[in-house]
């Protein structure tokens, strides 16, 4: 009986793993290897490295990256409520302004904090 509700998604894991490993080892076994100088030289910037590419990063910066990614996906959570505000009544406003106002709130406390300045 699980069998029969679960078949379909391991026919669809075994289908993806299938065609993963077929993709890299046609890739591996079929493309041409012949790296010259050319091929290996940098092609983003135009101009050779000056430094090494394993720099040490200001902690700040980490802290901005995760600041970012929880603000944004905390609004993310505001796409729903708009969709679905005619179905959640008052309820889900007064719900949707508290989740705002915590919003504001830790916003306000990260930039008394200082975290947002950069030197």
């Amino acid at each position: 009986m699980i069998t029969e509700t679960y078949f379909p998604v391991f026919l669809f894991i075994l289908v993806g793993v299938a065609f993963g490993a077929g993709s890299l080892l046609m890739g591996r076994f079929l493309a041409p290897y012949n790296p010259d100088a050319e091929k290996n030289s940098q092609y983003e910037c135009g101009f050779p490295a000056f430094d090494e590419a394993r720099v040490r990063f200001d902690v700040r910066y980490y802290l901005i990256a995760i600041l970012f990614i929880l603000f944004d996906l905390e609004t993310a959570f505001l796409f729903p409520w708009a969709a679905a505000m005619r179905d959640i009544g008052w309820t889900g406003l007064i719900a949707m302004l508290v989740f705002i106002a915590e919003l504001a709130i830790g916003l306000w406390y990260i930039w008394k904090r200082g975290a947002l300045d950069w030197e």
